[in-house]
């Protein structure tokens, strides 16, 4: 079954000097039918206006994912991890037992848009911890790349205490991609830019989502020049 939930569909909230998208309930936005997607809790498309962001906070028993689309992120928090993030780059915190943190736009001058995702743990009670990767974005085209991967060894793929994995691509017009989730899978699919068709029978366009279950083959074709996240989630 394929869900599609339109751009439209999102919950908007704006704070002047932040706008955000919510795809789950979060914050005041609150919609008992719309509290998760299996381990997925959140998905916010955050725009952060210059010298600002969320001042320090604490967290706990969360999985949380910063994946930038422009501009940069800087990241600071109570275990002495303090970083900036731009595109091709993603930062991971597991809040476990417990974690004070800040995000802020550095830049004097510009944005920064990013996807901010939240995931519950698939193991609570853990240390806190916090990992920055980078990887090639050119390694995107035509092609699933993993960002995010539960068990993940590699500096270019962020590891994360839940069984998922979050692949990030850019496709040419008419290009296709299939995917074949395992028994059981639940997957996410999010629309950066551009247009997707999903199994000739879904088309998906900017900022528009999906939540799909039992189906064994996906194919993921692009109208136009398109990029899109997808999550394989338990």
């Amino acid at each position: 079954m394929i869900k599609h939930y339109p751009a439209n569909s999102r919950y908007t909230a704006d704070h002047g000097w932040l706008k955000s998208n919510f795809s789950f309930s979060f914050a005041k936005y609150y919609d008992p039918e719309n509290m998760n997607f299996g381990p997925m809790r959140v998905l916010n498309d955050d725009i952060v206006q210059p010298l600002n962001g969320f001042g320090a906070h604490p967290h706990r028993e969360m999985e949380i994912v910063s994946i930038v689309l422009e501009g940069q992120l800087q990241h600071e928090d109570s275990g002495g991890h303090k970083a900036t993030t731009t595109f091709g780059g993603v930062q991971r915190m597991s809040a476990g037992t417990g974690v004070i943190h800040s995000e802020r736009n550095p830049s004097s001058t510009e944005e920064v848009n990013f996807l901010q995702l939240w995931f519950e743990p698939e193991v609570v009670g853990v240390m806190p911890s916090y990992e920055q990767t980078k990887f090639d974005v050119s390694e995107m085209k035509n092609h699933l790349l993993p960002v995010v991967k539960k068990g993940s060894s590699s500096d270019k793929v962020a590891d994360i205490n839940q069984d998922l994995t979050i692949y990030l691509s850019d496709l040419n017009q008419g290009k296709e991609i299939t995917f074949e989730p395992g028994k059981n899978r639940r997957i996410f699919l999010f629309v950066i830019e551009g247009e997707l068709r999903v199994n000739q029978e879904t088309t998906l366009n900017k900022r528009d989502s999906a939540r799909i279950t039992d189906i064994s083959e996906l194919h993921i074709q692009s109208g136009t020049e398109s990029r899109f996240m997808l999550i394989d989630l338990p």
